[in-house]
């Protein structure tokens, strides 16, 4: 079954860090660009970050440069968000997508709750 699956989310308090896994089945995933997307409470969903086929381009929100981190493991079918310095607005559920010419792979999402 084509599929992504996120996991990794919590309640953290203000300053801590978390790290998303996101886990591909059933595709080539090193031919699909992959990204991390979030959505909070009463919001549109936005970008937070992406990364290149290869992994050696990536593109973030400005509301998470610096903080942020996303990497892939090409041989583990596996793209990663490493999430430091959290702040309560990060609060949101966060997707994983796989993109690849018009083809779209969206995982149900895993929740990250930053609040002391």
């Amino acid at each position: 079954q084509v599929q992504v699956v996120e996991s990794g989310g919590g309640l953290v308090q203000p300053g801590g860090s978390l790290r998303l896994s996101c886990a591909a089945s059933a595709f080539t995933f090193s031919t699909y660009v992959m990204s991390w997307h979030r959505q909070g409470s009463g919001k549109e969903r936005e970008l937070v970050a992406s990364i290149s086929k290869p992994g050696d381009e990536t593109n973030y929100a400005d509301s998470v440069k610096g903080r942020f981190t996303i990497s892939r493991d090409n041989g583990k079918n596996t793209v990663y968000l490493q999430m430091n310095n959290l702040k309560p607005e990060d609060t949101a559920v966060y997707y994983c997508n796989a993109r690849s010419f018009g083809r779209s792979i969206w995982g149900q999402g895993t929740q990250v709750t930053v609040s002391s």
